[in-house]
This record gives C-alpha cells, structure tokens and sequence, in this order.
C-alpha cells in the first residue's frame, strides 16, 4: 500500500487539539444581532450608507475586478486619487496602494532591503512583517518588544544598509511604539525606519491622520509607513506611503505590486469615501479612543487584567488558551463577539480576549459589554 503523503496533518490536528489551539471558520450573516467588538472597524465606517454608495458605484464603473496588475491593466483613476489623497491626509510625499495590508508590509519590507542588508525588527510585529523579513534575504536582528536602545545596538552591531521595523500600535496588546526614540535612534545609525499604523489610521493623530502625525513623524524624508483600508476605513486593501522615490522604487521592483491583481474597484471607492468622511468627521478618532479607555476603566474596575490601550484595542489577560476559547463563546452565547487571541497569535505565549473599539458605540452598549465580559470571566 502506497504511503499516505499527507498522514503528518493529522498528527499536527492532535496536536494542536490537545493544545486548545484549533481555529475554525465561522461564516457570520449580514444581520446577526450580536454586539460586535471583535472587528476591526474603529470607526464604525464599514455599513455607512456614503461608504456603500461608493463601493456599489465604483463596482458600477469600473467592473467588479481590477482585470490585472496595476502595471498591466489593473490601475485606475480611482487608484490614482485614493493614492494621492492617502498621501496627502497621513502627511507623506506619495502612496502607492496594494490588494492587502499584507501585501503593503510584504512589499516594503522586501523593496527597501535585501542580501547584504539588516532589518531590526520588533519581537512583537505583525506576522506579515516577520514573513517579509523571511522573504527578503537580508539579516534580521528580533530585539525585545518596544526597545529603543536593542534597536540602537543592532544598528551599531551592523554598520551597513540597514531598515528598523515596527508596528505603531501593537495589535495583541493595543501598546503604542515609541516612535521618536527609534526615529532618532535610526538616524544616529544611518538607517530608515518602517512603521506599520495599520491601527493607528483612523484613531491617532489630529483627525485621525495616524500614529506618525501624533508624534511628528509624518513626510520626514527617511520615514516610510504601512496602512491598511480595512479597519478604520472599513474596506479592504493596503497602501505604502512615503517619500516619492522610495514609492516608484516599490512600482519597480516590489513583487506583491508587480505580479498581484490590483484592488478591485469598489474596494478603492469605498476607502476613498471613508477617508473623506474622516475628514468631514475627524472627531470619530477621538471617540474611538474614548470608547476604548471606558472598556480599559470598566473592565479593570471589575477586577479582571486588561492592558491600558494606546489606541483602540484593549486586551484582556485570560488564564489559558481553552480558558480563552470558553470565555469567548461565553460571550459570544450572552450576545456579545470578541476576539480570542492565543499561540501562535499571541508572540508573549498569554492568551487573550481582545475587544475593540468602535466610535459608533453607545454608552450602554459599552456598559453591556463590560457586564457580559465581567460575568463570562475564568476563575484562575
């Protein structure tokens, strides 16, 4: 009998069934009644009837699809002015979008290094930054998480081309990077600086512009930074910003722009509504903020430990990772859906709940929220 090629999958199935660390798909309706505070939508921008007009009327336009790359015949005018009007709200020379903010982190990290070169990258980044540093054939240094001063001694380890990397806000904990230290720590180095604010778009900075416009960062001509359109602005697709040589430096050479399907239409015309509504309504990103902070007050008021949230993610410690499962569906069987973070999500091995914040949230829903996570809660 011919040996089974795929017999390892099943051992690694036990494995993680006798770790609580079995993931399943869960198709959710439309309508389903349920308290969201697992999602990324911080600005409770995703079902805004302006945002659904543009993504149905950009679809109407141009096609349900990109019908290509962006260099074959994949970009639009619609591309076009998403870009230039991303540059111009985060504070950048130029933007250049992609099909995911996946693909923007996989596409940067990979253009701007290279054999020869060093990334320093922070021990709590994004996975899609530690696969771009996978892929790039330059070395990597992990330093601790939030470590300036690591980061100081790598560069200096090193001595050549060199690309630190961070989230600004981290996404298991909902912690901010301290972005002027390591921008001045790389400039004593000789090296850029890469930050990923796909949680900081939307939430941080004056009107929502960012995590580096609140720290002052924004268009220094050695700051390049990663974003998202599928949390604060409730699409879909991802965006490099920087300056403009290091943007037509990735059109050239940055292989999840060159050789992926360009983002589909109505995905680019519901950003680009979004951001204008941000700019019509910048006092969302506040209230995002606030939300968070009442979460952070209630929950730990109520005795549970919860990291106080820089941005709009709070995280909420869980004994253990089936601890976390039953605690999630707990919550999720008294009305209310969280996130429920654990290995290999979580790089710290503590699994979580993670609950955001969302700027369309009453006071009483907060209330309820808080009530149901407080009486689901693990004894420890």
């Amino acid at each position: 009998m011919p040996l089974d090629p795929f017999d390892w999958i099943d051992a690694e199935a036990r494995r993680r069934a006798d770790a609580g660390l079995v993931r399943t798909l869960r198709p959710r309706p439309a309508g389903s009644g349920l308290l969201d505070l697992a999602s990324n939508d911080y600005l409770g921008l995703t079902r805004h009837p302006d945002v659904t007009a543009a993504a149905a009327g950009a679809a109407r336009e141009w096609g349900a699809g990109a019908t290509g790359s962006r260099l074959v015949t994949g970009s639009t005018a619609l591309h076009a002015e998403l870009e230039g009007e991303l540059a111009e709200f985060c504070g950048f020379e130029a933007a250049l979008v992609l099909s995911s903010g996946y693909a923007a982190n996989l596409a940067a990290v990979t253009a701007l290094t290279g054999h020869g070169s060093l990334i320093v990258s922070d021990a709590g980044n994004h996975a899609s930054i530690v696969d771009g540093c996978r892929l790039s054939r330059a070395g990597t240094a992990v330093v601790p998480h939030a470590d300036p001063e690591a980061v100081r001694k790598a560069l200096r380890a090193h001595g050549g081309r060199a690309l630190a990397v961070t989230d600004s806000v981290f996404s298991v904990d909902g912690d901010a990077a301290p972005l002027p230290e390591l921008a001045d720590v790389c400039r004593s180095g000789g090296a850029a600086l890469l930050v990923d604010d796909a949680h900081g778009l939307g939430v941080l900075g004056d009107g929502g512009r960012g995590a580096l416009a609140a720290a002052g960062l924004a268009g220094d001509p050695d700051i390049v930074t990663t974003l998202t359109l599928s949390k604060s602005l409730g699409s879909q697709g991802g965006a490099v910003l920087g300056p403009a040589r290091v943007i037509e430096h990735l059109v050239n050479t940055a292989r999840t722009f060159i050789f992926d399907t360009g983002l589909a239409p109505a995905a680019a015309g519901a950003a680009l509504a979004s951001l204008r509504l941000l700019r019509r309504e910048p006092e969302r990103a506040g209230r995002a903020r606030a939300v968070a902070a009442a979460l952070y007050e209630q929950i730990t008021g109520a005795g549970l430990a919860a990291v106080r949230p820089d941005a709009a993610v709070v995280s909420v410690r869980a004994p253990s990772a089936d601890a976390a499962v039953r605690w999630a569906a707990d919550c999720r069987t008294a009305g209310i859906v969280v996130g429920c973070f654990r290995p290999p999500s979580v790089p710290d091995g503590v699994s979580r709940l993670r609950l955001t914040a969302r700027a369309d949230l009453t006071e009483e829903q907060i209330a309820t929220a808080v009530s149901v996570v407080r009486r689901t809660a693990p004894v420890s």
